[in-house]
């Protein structure tokens, strides 16, 4: 019996989310509204970062890479949704739709793997400050998110290249607003017990492992925390965690809910919501998050926002 490839299929069927006329009118309106102030907010706190001396931290050079990976991330799955609504095309290629599979597990992977780091960095800050600068050097910090990019792109080349070995020859209507694995993993008429492996396996370590050791860092915070004599110290210290703990609770808040809850539980309008919290609203929060609670970030932001750059005339 001949096998069918995937050739069979050629394109895929978002079906967003909504087909409704008026609705589709006002989400591409917040769809844009949202992408708009990502980018802006994310390539500000890039700025702000480069261009102020006193942010030439550790802490701030990861922070700088996570708005990078941010801006990634909503480019991703946002501008097609607009496309859609604006050319009323839902169709999306093979080829196009593993794209955008592939740079949405990257960006996933890199959000994991930064605040991992960044966790890390605040460990030591605050359990050993006095060796913060010999042990947080230039050449470390380069190094790891260096080989966060290199493990995120293998990773995430491998689950592509197993999803691209499948065959489509039936049903190619993604419920979704974007191209993610568990549908393409359902419309595929090949055996994927191959993927499904590799995504409990290797794919739960890889996303596991960051969490955990955010964990650790942080048990070990509260210990160091807890050991201050000065409660406003203790708090002081603390503090400078608040920002990175509101950005790693919405962030493992939306993927608990969107991959690691029972199949029962699951509905077609809740796993939107929590996609679209995942891949657009977080990536809008984390600069406001990042520059309301940081008063070093304010003042960075608003020498950017009054540069005034010298007439050529």
């Amino acid at each position: 019996m001949s096998s069918i490839n995937q050739s069979s299929i050629s394109e895929f069927l978002l079906l967003g989310l909504s087909r409704q006329p008026q609705q589709q009118q006002l989400l591409f309106l917040l769809f844009l509204i949202m992408y708009l102030a990502t980018v802006l907010g994310n390539l500000l706190i890039i700025l702000a970062i480069s261009t102020d001396s006193r942010l030439h931290t550790p802490m701030y050079f990861f922070l700088s890479n996570l708005s990078f990976v941010d801006v990634c991330f909503t480019s991703t799955t946002v501008p097609k949704v607009l496309s859609i609504y604006i050319l009323g095309s839902q169709t999306i290629s093979f080829s196009g739709c593993l794209t955008q599979l592939y740079f949405l597990c990257v960006s996933a992977d890199m959000d994991n793997f930064l605040l991992a780091v960044m966790a890390y960095d605040r460990f030591v800050a605050i359990c050993h400050p006095l060796q913060y600068m010999a042990k947080m050097t230039y050449p470390l910090c380069t190094l790891l998110v260096v080989g966060s990019w290199l493990v995120a792109n293998l990773n995430c080349l491998l689950h592509t290249l197993l999803i691209g070995r499948l065959s489509f020859c039936g049903n190619n209507i993604i419920p979704h607003f974007f191209c993610d694995m568990t549908p393409l993993l359902k419309l595929s008429c090949s055996d994927t017990h191959l993927n499904e492996l590799m995504i409990h396996t290797e794919g739960a370590v890889i996303m596991v492992t960051p969490f955990v050791c955010i964990l650790i860092s942080y048990m070990y915070i509260t210990y160091a925390v807890f050991r201050v004599s000065s409660p406003r110290g203790g708090w002081k210290a603390f503090s400078t965690c608040g920002s990175h703990l509101a950005v790693v609770c919405l962030f493992y808040g939306t993927i608990i809910s969107l991959y690691f809850n029972p199949s029962s539980s699951h509905s077609a309008g809740r796993d939107m919501a929590a996609a679209m919290m995942f891949t657009v609203v977080t990536p809008m929060l984390n600069p406001f998050i990042y520059s309301l609670r940081n008063r070093d970030m304010k003042g960075a932001l608003r020498k950017v926002l009054t540069m005034r750059f010298p007439s050529k005339w």
